[in-house]
C-alpha cells in the first residue's frame, strides 16, 4: 500500500493577507478574525510530521479567498482552544502538529456531518419523496452505529434495520408513486432486492457478524441511491511499486455484491430507486448561461494519474462523479473541457495537504482560452441550497446574508472537488479545480469556511486516500468520461476551431 502522511493543522498569527501560498499560479485562502481596529489573520497550513515545513511564499495571481461571518463562527470558536500557546512562522524544523481541538464541534453545529461522498450525492438528488429517505436515512446511520464498542455496535445496526424495514413497508407504495412512470418496473425490481438484502443484513446483525455488515450496507444503500461506496468496492486501477503488496486488488472482489452486473461494477454505479424518481432536468438555466456546456444530469469521470519519486505507488486512477443537477454550468465546463483533452498532460500544480490543485494552463493565461474567442473562458460561481429549486449565481452566500443556508454539494468529503477563482471575482472561474484534502473540525456540516464560497461539482469517489499522495508535479496522463457524457449540452469541443 502507499504510504500515505497524516498531517494535521497548525496555526500561526499574522498580518499577511494570505494563506495557503505557492510560488507562480495557485489558489488562497484567508481566515481572519477582527480585533477592535486592527485584523489578525490566523494562517492555516499543513505539517507533516515525516516533512520539513516549507517556506511561505507569496503570488498575485489566481486566489482564493476566505473570509466572512461563517469564517468567524469558526473562529471564535478557535480563539478559546487556539489563541495561547499559537507558534509563530519561526518554528523550528521540528515542530509537532498540535492536536485537534473542539472534537464536538460539528456535533454543537449541526450534529454528525455526513463525509462518505456516496451519501452525500444520494441526498443531492433533487427529489422530493420523503418515503424514500426514510428507508435511507437508517441505512446511512449504520456507519455511525459500527463505531460503537463490542455489542453495543450490533445493538444499534439492529435498531437501524428494523427503522429502515419498517418504512420500507409502510412507505412501499409512496415510493412507487414519485418514480417515474417508464421506470416503475426497475424500481419495483430494486425495492424486491432491497427487501430480500435487509433481510439478508438481519440475518448478518443476530449472527454477530460485525465485519460483514458495511459490505452489505454499502449494497442496500446502492439499490436507494446509488453509487458504490470506494471504501468496499475499490476499483483495482492501481499501480504499485516493485515490491509492494497488491492485497487491495483481491480484496476488491470480496465485497463486490453479487447481485452486480459486470457492467455495473464497471461503470461504478446503476440506476437506484431515488435515480429513478428524477424525470428530466428540474429547472431552467438563467438566459445568460444557457448557451454555455451544460451538465444536465450526472457524469462520471476516470483521471489516470502517473505519480513520480514515490517508490510504493506508480500510478493511479480516481473515478469521479461529476453532479451536474446541482452545478450544470461548472460541471459542463469541466466535461468539455476534459473532451477538449485540456488537462492530458497536465502537472498537479498544488499539493500542500490540504488540497491539491491544477489546470493552469502553461503561460500567460490563467484558464482556458477558447479558440473560437480567442479569450478566457469563465464561469459563474453556481451555488446549490438546500430548500431552492435552482442555483444562485455569480453571489456568494454571504453576499447575499444566508450565512446559515447548508449547500446541497457541502465540502464535507476526503475529494470534493470544486472550482478556483480570483479574490474578489465571483464569476472568474474557467478551468482551475481543487480537490479538498483536510478533513477536521474546520470543516463540519452547516458551517464549513468553504461552502457558499466556492461551487462544488463534484466527489471523487473512487481511490480518493491516494490523493494525500500527490505532489507537484506528478502527471495527469488522461481525464476520460466513462459515463454520462450524454447529458452535456452545447458542447463547445465539437466546434470547428
Amino acid at each position: 500500500m502507499a504510504a500515505i502522511l497524516s498531517c494535521s493543522p497548525l496555526y500561526t498569527t499574522s498580518k499577511s493577507s494570505s494563506l495557503f501560498n505557492k510560488p507562480n499560479k495557485s489558489i488562497h485562502y484567508n481566515i481572519s478574525v477582527s480585533h477592535s481596529n486592527n485584523v489578525s489573520v490566523r494562517r492555516f497550513r499543513p505539517i507533516c510530521s515525516s516533512q520539513e515545513p516549507d517556506r511561505f511564499h507569496f503570488t498575485d495571481k489566481q486566489k482564493v479567498r476566505l473570509s466572512g461571518i461563517k469564517e468567524c463562527v469558526i473562529s471564535v470558536a478557535l480563539a478559546a482552544g487556539l489563541i495561547t500557546g499559537v507558534p509563530t512562522l519561526g518554528f523550528p524544523s521540528n515542530a509537532n502538529a498540535i492536536a485537534p481541538v473542539l472534537p464536538d464541534l460539528a456535533v454543537l453545529i449541526s450534529g454528525p456531518p455526513i463525509k462518505d461522498p456516496g451519501a452525500l450525492l444520494r441526498y443531492a438528488l433533487p427529489i422530493d419523496n420523503k418515503a424514500i429517505r426514510e428507508v435511507q436515512k437508517p441505512l446511512e446511520d449504520i456507519t455511525e452505529s459500527l463505531k460503537n464498542s463490542g455489542v453495543k455496535a450490533i445493538d444499534s445496526v439492529e435498531r437501524n434495520l428494523k427503522q429502515a424495514s419498517r418504512a420500507l413497508k409502510q412507505g412501499k407504495s409512496m415510493i412507487i408513486a414519485g418514480v417515474a412512470e417508464s421506470k416503475k418496473d426497475h424500481a419495483i425490481e430494486l425495492l424486491a432486492k432491497l427487501e430480500v438484502g435487509m433481510d439478508e443484513l438481519q440475518k448478518i446483525a443476530e449472527d454477530k457478524k460485525r465485519e460483514a455488515v458495511a459490505p452489505k450496507q454499502k449494497e442496500l444503500l446502492q439499490y436507494v441511491g446509488g453509487m458504490i461506496s470506494a471504501k468496499y468496492n475499490k476499483n483495482p486501477r492501481i499501480s504499485f511499486g516493485v515490491g509492494t503488496t497488491r492485497l487491495l486488488k483481491i480484496a476488491f472482489f470480496s465485497f463486490i455484491p453479487l447481485s452486480l452486473t459486470a457492467a455495473e461494477i464497471f461503470m461504478g454505479h446503476f440506476l437506484s430507486v431515488e435515480e429513478d424518481m428524477v424525470d428530466g432536468f428540474p429547472y431552467e438555466v438563467p438566459e445568460e448561461y444557457q448557451n454555455m456546456p451544460l451538465l444536465k444530469g450526472r457524469a462520471t469521470v476516470d483521471m489516470k494519474v502517473k505519480v513520480k519519486d514515490n517508490p510504493n505507488l506508480e500510478e493511479c486512477v480516481f473515478r469521479i462523479v461529476l453532479d451536474g443537477y446541482n452545478a450544470p454550468v461548472t460541471a459542463g465546463n469541466f466535461i468539455d473541457l476534459v473532451e477538449r483533452k485540456f488537462y492530458d498532460g497536465m502537472e498537479i500544480q498544488r499539493a500542500d495537504g490540504f488540497v491539491v490543485q491544477t489546470g493552469d494552463p502553461e503561460g500567460p493565461a490563467e484558464g482556458f482560452i477558447d479558440p473560437s474567442t480567442e479569450k478566457t473562458r469563465t464561469i459563474p460561481l453556481e451555488i446549490m441550497v438546500e430548500g431552492e429549486k435552482a442555483p444562485i449565481y455569480g453571489e456568494t452566500l454571504e453576499d447575499i446574508g444566508l450565512y446559515k443556508a447548508q449547500t446541497k454539494l457541502p465540502f464535507n468529503a476526503f475529494g470534493t472537488m470544486a472550482m478556483a477563482r480570483e479574490e474578489f471575482e465571483n464569476n472568474s472561474a474557467s478551468s482551475q479545480v481543487f480537490w479538498l484534502l483536510k478533513e477536521s473540525e474546520l470543516t463540519p456540516s452547516n458551517a464549513n469556511i468553504l461552502d457558499g464560497r466556492y461551487a462544488v461539482f463534484g466527489y471523487v469517489t473512487e481511490n480518493e486516500d491516494f490523493l494525500a499522495d500527490l505532489k507537484v508535479g506528478d502527471v495527469i496522463e488522461s481525464v476520460q468520461v466513462v459515463a454520462g457524457l450524454d447529458n452535456l449540452v452545447n458542447p463547445s469541443y465539437k466546434i470547428a476551431g
